[in-house]
């Protein structure tokens, strides 16, 4: 079972979330939330972060937030667990509480720490009785369906402005900053008032269009342009092989590339030793593409004949095991495969 990537460094901007196990309420009660608050708070001073807007659900809830240091993993494991345990307590019940893991992205701030406010504030509405859920914004997209009436516009503006567990009521003047909530900074960070905020997450409960900011998302994790996803590829941890989302932000290579590296190192061109008995040619391809390639081995089967994939892991595995004795070899495969590196940089 894959495990959802992580970004975990000093400075990072997460929009983070966790949903309850089998999409059941992690909030029974007022008094859960105030418990999960609490938490939160010492959560910002045991871990050193700032969190800037939050919203608790009925089973999920959304963070904006910001670490000082490499430490999100953590602050969230002690957030769940924690709560949690004192949830079971409180209403004597046992089991998971979460669902799996919590999801995190990283986003640029410059150019996504607005929009992410806004799409955690508007969650108390983006509901099908308001006409905010995904379908409808779908409908909308397509310039389906007639616009918000009057009436649904006030009911829309009526639950956003009073929905207690929102950090938005802050944001727009109607109640006090806590101490440990960050809004001000975020709104500095813009040059914005709390009433021109307050224009820019309403405007969508007016004109009933929204565009999530998870349609530019960029291999699950990251929100920004090319420039920041570049930069963040270096804090990526996880297993590529096993992960989807990795390999779709890591530059990959091409067969062609990886042919051409070993035709280099052979000094011929590979229809001249592909199929040559005991030559380590198609073999040295073979493991490039595994490594720097998303390539399958039934894929990597076809280029080389038609063996089945098999055969192909077999021959990886004899190739890497004759280089364990043969230095020579072992030289090749580091020669090829530090060229292979440079060309996906």
């Amino acid at each position: 079972m894959s495990r959802p990537l992580r970004i975990n460094m000093a400075g990072g901007w997460y929009h983070v979330t966790a949903r309850g196990n089998e999409q059941r309420p992690i909030f029974w009660e007022d008094d859960d939330r105030l418990q999960f608050l609490n938490r939160s708070a010492e959560m910002v001073e045991r871990f050193e972060c700032s969190l800037y807007a939050y919203v608790l659900m009925e089973n999920h809830f959304h963070f904006e937030m910001e670490t000082h240091q490499a430490n999100l993993s953590r602050a969230m494991q002690w957030l769940i667990g924690g709560y949690s345990a004192g949830f079971n307590a409180r209403h004597h019940r046992s089991g998971h509480l979460f669902h799996a893991r919590f999801h995190a992205v990283v986003l640029d701030p410059a150019e996504a720490a607005l929009e992410v406010s806004r799409y955690v504030h508007l969650n108390p509405i983006r509901l099908r009785r308001f006409g905010l859920n995904k379908e409808e914004q779908h409908r909308r997209g397509r310039g389906v369906g007639p616009s918000p009436s009057e009436e649904l516009i006030r009911r829309r503006l009526a639950e956003l402005q009073s929905y207690r567990w929102s950090s938005y009521r802050t944001y727009i003047g109607c109640e006090p900053a806590a101490a440990w909530l960050s809004s001000q900074s975020l709104l500095a960070r813009w040059g914005m008032q709390p009433r021109a905020y307050q224009d820019y997450v309403e405007k969508v409960a007016t004109e009933g269009r929204f565009e999530s900011p998870w349609d530019r998302l960029q291999g699950q994790v990251i929100l920004g342009g090319q420039q920041f996803v570049e930069q963040m590829q270096a804090h990526l941890l996880g297993d590529a092989r096993q992960q989807p989302a990795l390999r779709a932000l890591r530059p990959r290579v091409s067969w062609p590339h990886v042919v051409a590296v070993v035709e280099a190192l052979k000094g011929e061109q590979w229809n001249h030793f592909r199929d040559r008995y005991g030559d380590w040619g198609r073999d040295v391809a073979l493991w490039l593409a595994w490594k720097h390639t998303d390539m399958t081995l039934q894929e990597l089967g076809r280029k080389v004949g038609g063996i089945d994939y098999v055969s192909v892991g077999s021959a990886i595995q004899r190739l890497l095991q004759r280089s364990s004795r043969d230095p020579q070899l072992a030289s090749v495969l580091a020669l090829a495969h530090q060229q292979l590196k440079i060309a996906e940089t």
